[in-house]
């Protein structure tokens, strides 16, 4: 495959240095190997060069996909995990239903047209007791909309123009209840004395979850 999609994000990781780069790498990784344990069976959707993956490959069977060949190749050889090279919007996926404990989605839904649409795919990718792990920008932090009121999109969600959808707490919390039973959403980025965990909606920087089968 290398489809137009392709080219686009192709141009996009290098454009803006997205090798060996995450955001909030650390809070990210650390918190989802928490999450994931060990001996587990786990799908890595958009996971580029794997900078997140490494967090969690130790001990565990993993599965990258993305839709840029060259970025999947490097994870493959860096980390050795298995990949899957395929369009998460297309129809169809190459994988097993029903066959892993978890699927990872670390910033990628607000990258997809019909995000609902992948999370209900995704539900039927898990076995009983499987877990739906990742994270999203907080597009309506409180430092955005002071921004979006100044219409300035510069150090927010809406200045990356891979983003085509934006989610507050409540919306994803909505969505991922749709087709998940127990969901744990983890507020991300400066703590602001205690600050974030008391109002997540208002100062989070993003939010990581775990959505449970």
């Amino acid at each position: 495959m290398n489809s137009s999609l392709e080219v686009v994000y192709r141009k996009h990781h290098s454009d803006r240095h997205r090798q060996d780069f995450a955001i909030l790498e650390k809070e990210r990784g650390t918190l989802f190997a928490k999450l994931i344990g060990s001996g587990r069976k786990v799908l890595d959707l958009g996971c580029r060069d794997g900078v997140i993956t490494k967090y969690f490959v130790n001990d565990n069977e993993v599965t990258g996909v993305d839709v840029d060949s060259a970025m999947l190749e490097k994870a493959a050889k860096t980390w050795g995990i298995k990949t899957a090279h395929f369009d998460i919007q297309s129809d169809r996926w190459p994988v097993q239903a029903s066959y892993f404990d978890v699927v990872v989605a670390g910033e990628l839904l607000e990258h997809l047209y019909f995000p609902s649409q992948i999370v209900e795919k995704i539900s039927r990718l898990l076995g009983p007791g499987g877990l739906f792990i990742g994270s999203v920008p907080n597009a309506f932090a409180l430092k955005n909309r002071i921004k979006y009121l100044f219409a300035v999109k510069k150090g927010t969600p809406l200045e990356d123009p891979m983003h085509i959808n934006h989610f507050s707490r409540r919306e994803l919390e909505e969505m991922l209840y749709k087709n998940f039973k127990k969901i744990t959403i983890f507020p991300l980025g400066k703590k602001y004395m205690g600050l974030t965990r008391i109002m997540p909606s208002l100062l989070g920087h993003s939010f990581a979850f775990c959505a449970e089968i």
